[in-house]
């Protein structure tokens, strides 16, 4: 039973059909959201669920099974993990004080497609690696912002209180010109003031959205190495896991074959 199931678990097709299950999941979500839909073909959509988390749960079980008793390298892999939580949580009846969190739930399978594609994977790992690089860019970034809110309150807080007011509403003004979102309207009101304000946001542009932005690509870039050469280094580990596996069923094989051949020998004599 469980080369069994390690033999489907492992082909090809399995994960192209469970790519293609999270699909149609996802289109049955999405078309959920249409109430029209919904009371024309509400029943086949609910049935569709069903037997996508049927056969999500079948998946579950087999490649837990392809690795008894060894059940740590299941549990052990965070996408395997993550997969089965979902699972779990899909269980949830849909009904009382529960649904939000079934529904929610049922939308969480969606998000399998992530962990379904390797180049996904790939991006979720590197973005997971570049976390504590994150946080030093993060916090150089508030430094920033904290610099130019305050001085951005002493320059402008009396011409232009709608946008400069306090602490708290500089530093949302100063997001809104971080995300180039119509941030020359307050430039120009600046500039009715001083007709040399620009400086101010230009330079906060430069520093804050350029400067800033590409080293959180850089960082990206950086942990994307790491993470590829982490992904061969496991890919590795698997096909000689895989190779040991075949030797061993390799050597069962000949200890039997030589068992026979010997019993057919004592019965000769």
């Amino acid at each position: 039973m469980r080369e069994f199931c390690r033999k489907i678990v492992t082909n090809p097709w399995f994960d192209r059909t469970i790519i293609v299950l999270i699909l149609l999941n996802a289109v049955v979500l999405g078309l959920e959201t249409s109430p029209e839909l919904v009371s024309r073909y509400g029943d086949t959509m609910i049935l569709i669920n069903q037997l996508v988390l049927a056969v999500f749960v079948l998946e579950a079980v087999m490649k837990i099974t392809a690795v008894a008793p060894r059940f740590g390298l299941y549990f052990g892999d965070g996408w395997n993990l993550f997969d089965f939580t979902i699972v779990v949580l899909s269980l949830i009846p849909a009904t009382g004080e529960f649904a939000m969190i079934a529904r929610l739930a049922r939308l969480m399978r969606v998000m399998r497609l992530v962990s379904a594609l390797p180049e996904l994977r790939l991006i979720v790992a590197t973005l997971i690696r570049s976390i504590p690089g994150f946080a030093n860019v993060i916090l150089l970034l508030s430094i920033i912002f904290y610099i130019y809110a305050v001085a951005g309150y002493h320059i402008f807080h009396e011409h232009d209180p709608v946008h400069w007011r306090n602490l708290g509403i500089s530093l949302l003004t100063l997001f809104r010109v971080l995300t180039l979102e119509d941030w020359t309207d307050v430039m120009y009101t600046a500039m009715q003031l001083n007709p040399y304000s620009w400086l101010f946001f230009v330079s906060f542009v430069v520093v804050a959205t350029f400067v800033v932005i590409n080293l959180f690509i850089a960082v990206v870039i950086n942990n994307l190495e790491a993470a590829k050469q982490e992904r061969l280094i496991r890919q590795g580990e698997t096909t000689l896991d895989s190779a040991q596996r075949e030797l061993r069923a390799t050597q069962e094989s000949l200890s039997k074959l030589a068992s026979q051949l010997d019993r057919l020998q004592q019965k000769e004599y």
